[in-house]
C-alpha cells in the first residue's frame, strides 16, 4: 500500500512509467522524419485586427499624453543628458523625462519597416518585417525540466540539449537570449559560455542577453567572429539582436538602455517590450494597457532614434493579465490572445516589425499546457507577428524550460507553418480527370492523382503513434507527453552539430577566455 501511494508521487518529480520505458525500448521513428523542410515562412493571411482604427488613433494619442506629461523614469544619466540635448524636458531629481509629441513621431519615422539577421549560415538568415513569421526557443527560465529527470535549476548541460532540439527542428528560426539559466556557472560570464555553446552547436541566429553594454558587446564581436566578418561588416549585415524589457510601469533600467543603445551603435537588431500585466504593472483595462505598452515602447524607440537614426529596432508586446486571486500571471487567456493581436496592429500603424510571444501558465505539460499556448499562439500568427519568442518550451509562467513541451509545441508551430502556406491552385490539382474516372460512390485511394500526392497531401504529425503492429500494443495508447519523451531523447542521441571552420571555433574559444580574465579583474 505504501509502495502504491509513493508511485505518484516520484513519477511527477520525474519518474518513467512502465508504458514510457517499454516505448523507449521499442523500435522508434526518429522525430526528424516527420519534419517539415527549414522555410522562410510567410503568412498568407490577412491579419486579424480586434480594435477599429479608431481605437488605434485613440491609443496612439493616449501614449502621447503619456510620454509628454507623465513621463519616463531613466535611470542613466548618460541617456537623460542625451535627451536633454534633444529639447527633451528632463527633471534630474526625479529622474523623469518627457518628451513632444510631435518628436517622437519624427524619431519612430526613422526605424526601418524591414530588414535581415543574418547567423554564421546564411541559409538560416531571418527576414524581419512584412508578413514573415519566424519562431523562437523559448527563452529566458530559471529551471529545466523533463520526464526522466525532473525539474532541477538550469544547467549548461541544459543548455547546450536545448539548443541541441531548437538547432534540430527545422520550424525553430531563432534561439532566444538564454534557453535556460546556467546557474552552474558564474553570473557574471555566464552569458559567454552560452553564447560560445550556441555559435557552435546552432548555426541559427540567437539574440543575447540585455545586462548592460559589456554582454551585448561580447555578443556582437562572437557573432562578428562566428561569420569571419570585422565589427564593421557586421554592422553593415548584422548578425545579433537582443530583448529589453521597460520596467513597466514606466521605468528604464540603465542596464537596459545600455543594451539598447550599444547595439544601435553596431547595428544590430533591438527588440523593445514593455512588461505589461494588467491590474499589476499596468491598470487593469485592456485599453490602458495597451496604451502603456505602446507609450513605453514609443518613448525607447525614440530615445535610440534619436541617437542612432534609422537602427534597426522591433516594437515589442507581451501584455497579458494576472490571476486577480492570487497576482500570478496568466498567459494563453483571450485577453493575452487578444493582446497579442491588438499589439501586431500598433506595430503595423507605425511600420514596425513586431515581437510577441506563445506563453501558457501551466505547471506541467498537460491539456492546459496545449490550449493555452495554442491561444496565445493563435493571437501570435492571425496578429502577425514577426519573431514569435518562446514559441517552444515554456512552461509554469515562464519558470521552466521543458523538454516535452519542446515537441509538442513543435508540432503546433509545424501545423500553424502548414496553415500559414497557400494551397496550389494550379489547374491540375482540381482533380477533374480523377473525379470522372472514379464516377460515383467510389473512393480515390488508388488513383494516380491521389498516389502521385499522397506524401505531400496531408501533415505527417511529429507525436503520431508508431504505425506497425509490434509498437502500437507497446507506445499506442501512450499519451502525447510520453511520446514527446522518447522523441527529445531520439533528437539528442542522433544530433549531428552544423559544421565550423575550427579557427573560428578556437577564435571563439579564445576570445571567451580572454573576457572572462578581464571580466575576473573588473573591466566591463
Amino acid at each position: 500500500m505504501n509502495e502504491q501511494r509513493e508511485m505518484p508521487r516520484r513519477r511527477a518529480r520525474g519518474g518513467v512509467s512502465r508504458r514510457q520505458q517499454a516505448a523507449q525500448n521499442s523500435k522508434s521513428q526518429s522525430a526528424l522524419a516527420h519534419q517539415i523542410p527549414y522555410q522562410r515562412v510567410v503568412n498568407s493571411m490577412a491579419p486579424l485586427n480586434p480594435l477599429s482604427d479608431d481605437h488605434i488613433e485613440a491609443i496612439h494619442h493616449a501614449s502621447l499624453q503619456v510620454i509628454s506629461t507623465m513621463g519616463v523614469k531613466v535611470l542613466s544619466a548618460s541617456a537623460r543628458q542625451h535627451l536633454r540635448e534633444q529639447g527633451c524636458m528632463v527633471d534630474d531629481d526625479t529622474e523623469i523625462v518627457r518628451m513632444d509629441p510631435q518628436f517622437v513621431t519624427d524619431m519612430v519615422a526613422k526605424a526601418p519597416s524591414e530588414f535581415t539577421l543574418t547567423p554564421r549560415n546564411p541559409d538560416h538568415a531571418l527576414h524581419i518585417g512584412g508578413n514573415t513569421l519566424n519562431f523562437g526557443l523559448v527563452s529566458g527560465p530559471p529551471n529545466a525540466h523533463d520526464a526522466i529527470n525532473g525539474r532541477r535549476a538550469g544547467t549548461i548541460e541544459d543548455f547546450k540539449s536545448l539548443i541541441k532540439l531548437g538547432q534540430s527542428f527545422n520550424c525553430i528560426h531563432f534561439m532566444g537570449n538564454q534557453a535556460v539559466a546556467t546557474t552552474d556557472l558564474p553570473a557574471n560570464t555566464r552569458h559567454l559560455d552560452s553564447l560560445y555553446v550556441t555559435l557552435t552547436l546552432s548555426d541559427k541566429l540567437s539574440s543575447c542577453m540585455s545586462i548592460g553594454a559589456g554582454r551585448v558587446r561580447d555578443a556582437i564581436e562572437m557573432s562578428a567572429i562566428a561569420r569571419g566578418l570585422s565589427l564593421d561588416e557586421v554592422k553593415a549585415s548584422p548578425a545579433a539582436m537582443t530583448n529589453i524589457n521597460v520596467n513597466s510601469p514606466r521605468v528604464l533600467d540603465q542596464e537596459m538602455s545600455d543594451a539598447a543603445l550599444t547595439m544601435a551603435e553596431f547595428g544590430q537588431a533591438v527588440i523593445i517590450t514593455p512588461f505589461t500585466l494588467m491590474g499589476a504593472m499596468t491598470p487593469v483595462s485592456f485599453a490602458a494597457a495597451l496604451t502603456q505598452q505602446n507609450a513605453e515602447a514609443l518613448f525607447t524607440i525614440t530615445l535610440v532614434q534619436s541617437k542612432f537614426p534609422g537602427a534597426p529596432v522591433i516594437y515589442g508586446g507581451f501584455t497579458s493579465n494576472v490571476d486577480m486571486k492570487s497576482g500570478a500571471p496568466a498567459f494563453g487567456t483571450p485577453e493575452n490572445s487578444r493582446a497579442n493581436m491588438a499589439g501586431g496592429q500598433l506595430a503595423r500603424f507605425y511600420q514596425l516589425p513586431y515581437r510577441t510571444s506563445a506563453c501558457n501558465a501551466s505547471n506541467v505539460v498537460d491539456g492546459q499546457a496545449a490550449y493555452e499556448t495554442q491561444m496565445a499562439l493563435w493571437g501570435a500568427v492571425t496578429g502577425h507577428g514577426n519573431l514569435i519568442y518562446h514559441a517552444a518550451g515554456w512552461l509554469e509562467g515562464g519558470l521552466v524550460a521543458s523538454f516535452e513541451k519542446v515537441v509538442m509545441d513543435c508540432e503546433m508551430i509545424q501545423m500553424m507553418t502548414s496553415l500559414m502556406q497557400t494551397p496550389d491552385m494550379s489547374a491540375d490539382e482540381f482533380g477533374l480527370d480523377a473525379m470522372e474516372d472514379v464516377g460515383v460512390g467510389g473512393h480515390f485511394f488508388g488513383t494516380e492523382h491521389t498516389l502521385s500526392r499522397y506524401k505531400t497531401a496531408f501533415y505527417e504529425p511529429i507525436l503520431s503513434d508508431w504505425q506497425n503492429q509490434e509498437n502500437w500494443q507497446l507506445a499506442g495508447s501512450m499519451t502525447a507527453t510520453e511520446r514527446a519523451t522518447g522523441i527529445w531523447q531520439d533528437v539528442l542521441k542522433t544530433y549531428e552539430a552544423p559544421a565550423i571552420d575550427p579557427a573560428i571555433r578556437d577564435e571563439l574559444a579564445a576570445y571567451m577566455a580572454r573576457r572572462k580574465e578581464a571580466i575576473g579583474t573588473g573591466e566591463p
